[in-house]
C-alpha cells in the first residue's frame, strides 16, 4: 500500500523558530508583519513550529512570495508542506527521497525513530563545524515525526543549514569570551551573502572590544586589530602582535582622525539609535567598505528603527543562531 500524503492548501507557510525563542518569533509576527494574537492562538503548533494556512495569513503577506521575507526570529521558512502516514521506517525515508535529496529533522519527540529515517537518507553532516565552513550548495527540506506513524515535511524551505542552524565547534581553551562564536557565524554568511570576509593583512576595527572575543577571531584570521574600548583586553590580546589596543569609547572617534579601514566591528551594548548614528558616520566618510555590528534590543523592539538598519544599500538584518535578544547587521560594499 503506498504511503499517505496530504498537501496543505498552497499558500501555507511555516516558520520555525530558533530554540526557545519562540516568544521573539511570535512578537516580531505580531508587531512587524501584523499577525493578529487570535491567528497566531488558532495557527498549528509544534514547538518552535507554527504554521499558518492561507486565510490565516494577514493581507500582505499573501500578496508577496514571503519565503524571500524571513522574520529574523525564524531559522528557516517552510513551504508546500504536506504531513504523510507511514508504516515503517523505510517507507518514511523512501517517501522523502522521492521528493528532494537532502533532509534535516526538526526532532522534538521519537528521537531514536527519527535518527533510524535520517539513516537512510542521503547523508547530511549534523557534527558542530570548523571556523570557517564550506557553504552548502542547496538548502535541505526539513521534516518532524508527529507520532510512529505520522510525519510533516517541507520540501522547500530557507535552511542552508541543517534545520536552519549553524553550530560551530567551541573553543573553550582560547578564546577570552564565547562571543567569538557570533563573529564566526556572522563572518560565514558575509561568505554566503556578500562572497567576503576578512583576509590576512587587513586592517580592522574592533569597537568595544573588551575582553576580546571578536578580536581573538580577526587575530587568527591574520588581520591587524585597532581594538578600542572603556576596559582592556584579555592579557594575551593586550601583548598580541598584530593587536594595537587603545582606552576610548569607540564611539567618540571620528572616522578622519582613524582613517581607512578594511573591516569594522562592533558588538558594543548601546542603543540602536546611537549605533545606527555611528554606522551613517562611517558609512559618509567612504572609509570602510565592510562592517559588522551587533543591534543591543533595549526593551521592546523599534520595527521601524530596524527597517532603517535593512534599507541601507548593500546590507543585511539577520538573528544569529548565537545572537540572543539582537540582531547583526552586515555590510559590505563593492569593491
Amino acid at each position: 500500500m503506498p504511503v499517505q500524503t496530504t498537501a496543505y492548501p498552497t499558500g501555507t507557510i511555516g516558520f520555525l523558530a530558533f530554540p526557545d525563542q519562540f516568544h521573539f518569533l511570535k512578537t516580531e509576527l505580531i508587531n512587524r508583519f501584523n499577525f493578529s494574537e487570535k491567528k497566531i492562538l488558532n495557527a498549528e503548533r509544534y514547538n518552535d513550529l507554527i504554521i499558518f494556512l492561507p486565510e490565516q495569513l494577514p493581507e500582505k503577506i499573501r500578496q508577496d512570495n514571503f519565503i524571500h521575507i524571513i522574520p529574523y526570529w525564524a531559522r528557516a521558512v517552510l513551504t508546500e508542506l504536506f504531513t504523510a502516514k507511514f508504516e515503517s521506517i523505510s517507507e518514511a525515508a523512501s517517501l522523502l527521497k522521492q521528493i528532494r535529496r537532502n533532509w534535516t529533522p526538526y526532532t522534538t519527540t521519537l528521537f531514536r525513530r527519527t535518527a533510524l529515517i535520517q539513516e537512510k537518507l542521503p547523508y547530511i553532516n549534523f557534527s558542530p563545524r570548523r571556523f570557517p565552513t564550506p557553504i552548502p550548495k542547496d538548502t535541505t527540506g526539513i521534516y518532524s515525526l508527529l507520532d510512529n506513524t505520522h510525519l510533516i515535511a517541507a520540501p522547500e524551505t530557507t535552511a542552508v543549514f541543517p534545520s536552519g542552524i549553524l553550530e560551530f565547534q567551541e573553543d573553550h581553551e582560547n578564546p577570552p569570551s564565547r562571543a567569538y562564536l557570533k563573529l564566526q557565524e556572522a563572518l560565514t554568511y558575509t561568505r554566503m551573502f556578500f562572497n567576503r570576509m576578512p583576509e590576512p593583512g587587513n586592517r580592522c576595527f574592533d569597537a568595544g572590544a573588551c575582553p576580546g572575543g571578536w578580536t581573538w577571531v580577526l587575530s587568527r584570521l591574520g588581520c591587524s586589530v585597532f581594538a578600542v574600548d572603556r576596559a582592556e583586553l584579555s592579557p594575551e590580546l593586550m601583548t598580541h602582535p598584530s593587536v594595537t589596543f587603545t582606552k576610548h569609547d569607540a564611539f567618540t572617534l571620528s572616522p578622519e582622525e582613524l582613517g581607512a579601514f578594511d573591516w569594522i566591528f562592533s558588538d558594543v551594548i548601546c542603543y540602536p539609535e546611537r549605533l545606527l548614528d555611528w554606522i551613517k558616520r562611517w558609512n559618509k566618510s567612504g572609509l570602510c567598505k565592510n562592517i559588522v555590528c551587533t543591534i543591543k534590543m533595549q526593551g521592546n523592539i523599534n520595527w521601524n528603527l530596524i527597517e532603517q538598519f535593512a534599507t541601507i544599500p548593500y546590507s543585511k538584518v539577520l538573528h544569529l543562531n548565537y545572537n540572543k535578544h539582537e540582531l547583526t547587521w552586515l555590510h559590505c560594499e563593492p569593491e
